[in-house]
């Protein structure tokens, strides 16, 4: 199962709020709902995500084994 939770560490660390993360990834409400419940998502926003942070995929996703 992949989770999310390092997404939420890395905002906190950078001082980034789900509002900004819409506005400067342009990932919309329901996308983040997924994020913070570890639904599936695309990798594209994956990517969005990491760019908008600046940093790697392990800052904000992990796999953890069922």
């Amino acid at each position: 199962m992949i989770v999310f939770d390092k997404l939420w560490i890395t905002m906190k660390k950078k001082k980034v709020s789900t509002y900004t993360l819409r506005e400067k990834c342009g990932i919309d409400s329901k996308t983040v709902r997924r994020l913070k419940a570890n639904e599936n998502i695309e990798t594209k926003t994956l990517s969005k995500l990491c760019d908008a942070l600046e940093c790697k995929l392990e800052d904000i996703a992990e796999y953890i084994k069922d």
